[in-house]
């Protein structure tokens, strides 16, 4: 049973490069990397439970093992060319196995990325994805490099991904509200959560513009923490300017602000430009579709504040993920 699952994912996640010169059904992938250019590797689990609930269709489940890769890579200004897949289940699930890789693959088609090796095993279910992306040496972002007056911005919108997970909790106070709410609010907070948009091309862009970046994965302030702490600076948040989506503040007006500090799961960039680029990086980016919010800047020392418009102090009562936290 085992090899007809690896037969069906080849036959369903792969998709034909030229620098493929070996994939799926050796011992090891055979693989070319352009000339001149540097590869860029990143590697992330998924288990079930925790980094999706139990019940999670297998569609939303491939796509999103796939997406929070592609955007470690998007974060390193990376193109995405490969990657390998490892699965855990339970049983061999093949109608399982199916929705899965088509989630991964429908994602996958979008940005080129071959599919060319894994494994498959028994065990609790969860899903592990290593891709693998190019740059020019010299080009990659990094999280070192942000300087005192530097503009920090955000792409997209935060928040919208934990607000769908509390919608899908039924401890909740307020869970019969949600789940009758309409509108289709509640429908795109689940999206958010379950199919996250790489933004591949945002750090395409961002190569050479951008002096630090990284993906909000953990939450806002966690993250542009571990680039303010890399690159040996402070910051100031603005919490009237982060970006909010309408369907997050219909149904959660009263937690939206601490949603996109601390709710994680985002999967967007969060990235500093010399001030007196902001306006071109604004603009590019909205012509892009994706769109970016300046939400602050950086200062000296280190640490993070974060006010309102008018200056005063805001607090987080959430906090940022951590996994081993006691």
């Amino acid at each position: 049973m085992e090899f007809d699952l690896i037969e069906l994912i080849r036959k369903r996640g792969t998709a034909a490069r030229d620098d493929v010169l070996l994939g799926i059904g050796d011992d090891a992938a055979l693989l070319r990397p352009p000339p001149e250019h540097v590869l860029a590797v990143a590697v992330d689990t998924l288990v079930e439970g925790v980094h999706f609930p139990v019940g999670t269709a297998a569609f939303d489940i491939g796509w999103k093992a796939l997406a929070v890769n592609l955007s470690d890579l998007a974060a390193m200004g990376a193109t995405p060319a490969w990657a390998l897949l490892s699965l855990t289940l339970p049983h061999a699930d093949r109608r399982f196995v199916e929705g899965l890789i088509d989630g991964f693959a429908t994602l996958a088609g979008q940005h080129r990325l071959a599919l060319v090796g894994g494994d498959t095993t028994r065990g609790p279910l969860n899903v592990s994805v290593t891709a693998h992306g190019f740059v020019l040496p010299g080009q990659a972002l990094q999280r070192v490099g942000a300087k005192a007056g530097d503009a920090i911005f955000v792409t997209g919108t935060l928040g919208d991904a934990a607000a769908g997970l509390c919608c899908l909790d039924r401890e909740r106070a307020d869970a019969d509200q949600l789940m009758g709410a309409s509108g289709g609010s509640r429908g795109k907070l689940i999206d958010a959560l379950n199919r996250p948009q790489p933004r591949v091309a945002a750090g395409n862009f961002l190569r050479g513009v951008a002096s630090a970046c990284i993906d909000v994965s953990d939450g806002l302030l966690a993250d542009l923490g571990h680039l303010c702490t890399a690159s040996g600076v402070g910051a100031e948040i603005d919490a009237d300017a982060l970006p909010l989506s309408s369907a997050l503040l219909t149904l959660f007006d009263a937690e939206a602000r601490d949603f996109a500090l601390a709710g994680g799961d985002d999967y967007e960039l969060c990235f500093t430009v010399p001030a007196d680029r902001a306006g071109e990086v604004s603009s590019n980016l909205s012509r892009m579709g994706c769109g970016a919010a300046r939400i602050g800047r950086i200062v000296s020392g280190e640490g993070l504040r974060v006010h309102d418009t008018e200056g005063r102090p805001v607090r987080c009562p959430k906090t940022s993920w951590e996994h081993f936290r006691t």
